[in-house]
């Protein structure tokens, strides 16, 4: 015990620095640092480091551990289930959490004031999360050490102007949302840009906004069950700084300074998703299985594999390693939101023969980020191919995809035109 003394003392008494918010240089390395190694630029000593190390496993039998950084005050931006999750390993870890709704969010923060109680998560928030309104933003950020932004792809730039009049200096933000834009060249630009890009036109000083990948669904994070991510920054320095703030027995992170290549690949899961989700959706069209119980697992799974192989061509496209297109920001990100999910919900109601207005209707307004990056992506492509960037007879999936949202239905995949990868 006199360990787990010495563990919380230090995160009383000492912050970790981050590194600066506006890096010098990025990195195109396309490798990924482990959990296990031991990060830079701790604001700790690296004995000091060990020493916490080691005493893993008996902090992991009290249900804590410390994080590879000191006690932090983190500010919650979008009391959404994945954003209010991240509370479980930051709070583990000892440090303070401050969530903040957004102007959708009053019910939710009502809530977690009143009771404790996560609403859309089903569960209670721990003790050290406190729950504010966006009217008290500013009393939020009041010596905060970053910002983990919550909101969906749809507020970003909502919660930028939101966010700009409290940001009295820079600081780090790491974003849950996945999104993409296009220049008007058609090149792609990675949500977390925009986001950036958003702040400093709000009048904020610039923050350096990072991002992560992987399967996460929100429910399991908040219960504790295992799950690996991969945090991206314009540098691996910060990368690894935001991931010692997170890491515990349960939540495992590996580093990255790819930010452009996660953040493709974790957006254009969503997208890909809608088409597996259309097959499975065809099944009620057919009437259900038949007598012998024959599915649509065999078109969901070609139609899955199609996307991993377009995302990983798009990856290439955008001068970005391939690797994470098979890896868990890609192919790991796309198998778990396939188990379920808005996107895969609505994907089946479009399959089943309704009409995009209709689906939509039956979403009951719920966001359907696969939209907005399909709609993107339908900027980007013409203008790519236009300057002979992009081949699109490489993405045939993903034209289809185009065609559904513009067409308002779900037509039958052309199957014919896939693989050609393996030709």
């Amino acid at each position: 015990m006199l360990l787990v003394a010495e563990t919380y003392r230090l995160k009383a008494t000492q912050k970790a620095i981050p590194p600066s918010t506006v890096p010098s240089k990025r990195s195109n390395s396309g490798m990924l640092s482990t959990p296990s190694a031991v990060p830079k630029d701790l604001g700790i000593k690296r004995d000091v480091y060990c020493r916490r190390a080691e005493s893993l496993l008996l902090l992991s039998i009290i249900g804590t551990m410390p994080s590879g950084g000191l006690m932090a005050t983190v500010v919650i931006f979008g009391a959404g289930v994945m954003g209010s999750a991240t509370a479980f390993p930051l709070t583990d870890n000892g440090h303070d959490v401050r969530l903040v709704g957004t102007h959708l969010d009053d019910e939710i923060i009502d809530s977690v004031r009143t009771r404790g109680y996560h609403p859309t998560l089903k569960r209670r928030l721990p003790e050290r999360a406190t729950a504010f309104r966006y009217t008290e933003l500013a009393d939020a950020l009041r010596g905060a050490d970053f910002i983990l932004s919550g909101v969906n792809s749809y507020g970003v730039r909502w919660a930028a102007e939101t966010l700009a009049p409290a940001l009295t200096a820079p600081l780090p933000v790491i974003a849950i949302t996945k999104g993409l834009d296009c220049t008007e060249q058609g090149d792609i630009v990675a949500l977390t840009t925009v986001y950036e890009e958003a702040l400093e036109a709000a009048g904020a000083p610039h923050c350096d906004v990072s991002g992560v990948g992987g399967p996460c669904i929100a429910g399991e994070l908040a219960g504790r069950r295992q799950s690996c991510v991969v945090f991206a920054s314009s540098t691996r320095e910060q990368a690894d700084w935001f991931a010692a703030h997170f890491r515990t027995p349960y939540y495992h992170v590996w580093t990255t300074a790819d930010l452009l290549g996660l953040e493709v690949a974790a957006a254009l899961k969503n997208a890909y998703t809608l088409p597996v989700a259309i097959a499975s959706g065809f099944l009620e069209r057919e009437g259900e299985a038949d007598e012998a119980n024959a599915q649509m697992h065999n078109l969901e799974a070609a139609v899955f594999g199609q996307g991993v192989a377009e995302i990983r061509y798009l990856l290439q496209v955008c001068g970005q390693p391939s690797l994470f297109a098979a890896s868990l920001p890609g192919a790991g990100d796309y198998y778990v939101t396939c188990a379920g999910g808005r996107n895969m919900r609505f994907g089946r109601l479009l399959g089943s023969g309704r009409s995009l207005a209709q689906a939509l209707d039956e979403m009951q307004g719920i966001t359907i980020e696969s939209l907005s990056i399909i709609a993107a992506m339908a900027r980007a492509l013409p203008r790519l191919a236009a300057r002979g960037v992009i081949d699109r007879t490489r993405v045939p999936l993903l034209d289809h995809l185009i065609c559904t949202v513009e067409d308002g239905r779900a037509e039958p995949f052309p199957l014919d035109a896939f693989f050609g990868d393996l030709c």
